[in-house]
């Protein structure tokens, strides 16, 4: 089954990443004469291998569909090029002769030999049919899993997205270079998991540059012993999220600042089953939103409020609302109190949090979740300008709450606080909030593990959904004397305690005074996930990862399903 990765263009967005065709192929029945053939060419066969206490070890249903000659012939050509299944090992066999592909590793024999142990005989022959134009991979990417019997969903993802980056060159044959064309193995471990990580592994960005790159793969080809249908759409519908939200933070600011962005965001919203509202500065001021405007009156650009509301037609009356709020801080330089300049270029990631809530929301159209899903997107840049906000004034919040700015690099909060109040007048019964909020966020917790507070149970439990879909969030807690330390002498609260301890959880209190009672609420703060300035890793490139866009879209599915 073939579904297409839609990168499709977004009016105002230049440039959108690149993910391959991927389709999935179940093997354990017969094909019928709609499916998916195996391709003609395949140019890599990606499979999974293990760590046995003697050393490498061949096992599952990749292996097993070969015969025991086969077998031992996979596990010899392994050897002698130095497999040891070690997790994360990365084995290339290549330029295998014409036999090997036909007789050893052709995947449509492979196909067939999978079936044929599990269907009446008779049932083979069109599934050979089908694979009968293969000529096999011209090279194998065995990639290491470790013990057999420790493998989890990440570890698949991981290993897939491994095996999607390990592909550097696009393939050179007779006419116009193209991107490798690649049957995976690893979705005979976890159908999702594999498709997940292959496509965003392979994700490339292309930016602005005058001749697009040929890409590395062209197209990826999952096998799968489970049915098909519903994975597929699934799993392409959460990566064309994540891949939005990394496209959206990877533009350039000199694109993408608040009032193209919020036109950028009407324009993705179109295809899908969501409405937008866009409160320019006028409004804004009509209507009080002062933190927002506090932010962006020292830059040219003035800010935006963005509202996107999916709200399906069948569902009870009583299911839950839930309420997303994403920071978007399109460019921050500091503001009067300026940043230093070392990377500064990096802050055109501090909008993460309103990407993610963008591509979360669209995503819980497509994937039609039951569940009123409005989300809530303050727009702003902060520029040091003349009329900027000095550390000392005093903002009044949408609502009436003030804050004296101590200092106008937390200015994350200010704007989301404007946004958490006028979500919370939709009675929502959760509300998650996320945002490249603070640099404590690192020290505490790294570069790749979002840390996470808010009401106890809620925040737990969006947690433990955040570690199953490997974006690997952790529970924090909100200490009450670093609450304390907020207090201010001239307004309601400062946006800083004074001191270095614990910004992380300072920065989650300051929000909390901004949730209304009863609300179950969750802050994620992605200040280090949600932009990878080091190396690519398992199915995470360099720049924009859209972090936690899939613990959104879970959390969302999880409400649903249990309330």
């Amino acid at each position: 089954m073939t579904a297409t990765n839609s990168s499709a263009p977004i009016a105002g967005l230049p440039s959108r990443g690149y993910i391959p065709q991927m389709s999935l192929v179940q093997t354990d029945s017969a094909l019928d004469d709609n499916a998916t053939e195996t391709p003609s060419v395949i140019d890599t066969l990606v499979i999974p291998v293990f760590e046995g206490e003697a050393g490498l070890e061949l096992t599952g249903a990749p292996i097993d569909a070969l015969t025991a000659e086969q077998q031992l012939e996979m596990w010899k050509l392994l050897i002698s090029v130095g497999a040891t299944g070690t997790a994360g090992e990365v084995t290339v066999v290549p330029n295998l002769p014409a036999e090997s592909r036909s007789e050893v590793v052709a995947t449509g024999n492979l196909s067939a030999q999978v079936q044929e142990s599990t269907q009446e005989p008779g049932t083979v022959e069109g599934v050979i049919e089908a694979g009968a134009g293969s000529t096999g991979p011209e090279k194998i990417l065995a990639i290491g899993m470790g013990p057999a019997d420790e493998v989890s969903a990440e570890d698949v993802r991981v290993a897939a997205g491994v095996a999607s980056r390990s592909i550097k060159k696009p393939h050179q044959s007779e006419g116009e270079p193209r991107g490798a064309r690649v049957v995976s193995a690893l979705g005979l471990l976890g159908a999702e998991a594999a498709l997940v990580g292959h496509a965003l592994g392979a994700y490339e960005y292309r930016g602005l540059k005058t001749t697009a790159p040929t890409p590395a793969v062209e197209s990826i080809e999952v096998l799968t012993a489970e049915d098909p249908a519903d994975t597929l759409e699934h799993a392409l519908a959460t990566v064309r999220a994540v891949a939005l939200a990394r496209d959206l933070v990877n533009t350039p600011s000199n694109v993408l600042y608040p009032e193209s962005y919020a036109n950028i965001i009407a324009a993705a919203a179109e295809h899908a089953d969501v409405t937008v509202e866009v409160l320019d500065e006028a409004a804004l001021e009509e209507q009080g939103f002062g933190g927002i405007l506090g932010v962006g009156q020292g830059s040219a650009r003035g800010p935006r409020l963005v509202r996107l509301d999916y709200n399906p037609d069948k569902i009870a009356e009583d299911s839950p609302r839930v309420a997303l709020v994403g920071k978007g801080i399109t460019f921050d330089t500091g503001g009067i109190s300026l940043k230093p300049p070392a990377k500064m270029w990096n802050m055109i990631s501090d909008m993460g949090g309103s990407a993610a809530v963008v591509a979360a929301v669209i995503a819980a159209a497509e994937l039609n979740i039951p569940v009123h899903v409005t989300a809530t997107v303050p727009l702003a840049e902060n520029m040091p300008g003349g009329a900027a906000t000095r550390p000392g004034d005093v903002l009044r919040h949408y609502g009436g709450t003030t804050t004296e700015v101590l200092n106008t690099d937390a200015e994350g909060r200010l704007v989301l606080a404007d946004a958490i109040v006028r979500a919370c007048e939709d009675k929502p019964d959760y509300l998650i909030e996320t945002a490249t909020l603070t640099g404590a966020q690192m020290v505490a917790l790294g570069d790749r593990t979002p840390g996470i507070m808010g009401s106890m149970d809620f925040r737990d439990r969006v947690a433990m959904i955040s570690q199953r879909v490997g974006d690997a969030g952790w529970p924090m807690p909100l200490p009450a004397e670093l609450g304390e330390a907020l207090k201010s002498d001239v307004a309601d609260i400062k946006n800083i305690s004074g001191n270095r301890w614990g910004g992380m959880s300072v920065a989650g209190h300051y929000l909390q005074n901004f949730v209304s009672e009863g609300v179950q609420w969750v802050h994620i703060d992605v200040a280090g996930p949600a932009y990878n300035d080091g190396a690519p890793h398992g199915y995470t490139p360099k720049r924009a990862t859209g972090s936690p866009v899939r613990t959104i879209i879970a959390a969302l599915e999880d409400i649903a399903l249990k309330g």
